[in-house]
């Protein structure tokens, strides 16, 4: 049995479908740009945590070329002399 017919049944009225939960409620950043305060500041927090993890990345890649590479044997630095 469908659940509009089970309300029916039990004298209940039909079920209202929420549609507020789908839609971005915050004020927009400009009044004619399609883009929400809430948006802006998804956006800030994502590439902020982009770039501390590229800066991560570029502190281990030139530990390993400085000094992992060298002491492994796998290349000579070229001002060591």
């Amino acid at each position: 049995m469908g659940e509009a017919r089970r309300r029916a049944d039990q004298g209940l009225p039909p079920r209202q479908i929420n549609k507020s939960k789908s839609k971005d409620s915050s004020p927009r950043v400009v009044s004619w740009l399609p883009i929400t305060v809430n948006q802006k500041n998804q956006f800030y927090a994502i590439t902020t945590r982009g770039a501390w993890i590229g800066i991560a990345a570029l502190l281990i890649f030139w530990i390993v070329v400085r000094f992992v590479g060298p002491a492994a044997g796998w290349w000579v630095p070229a001002d060591a002399r």
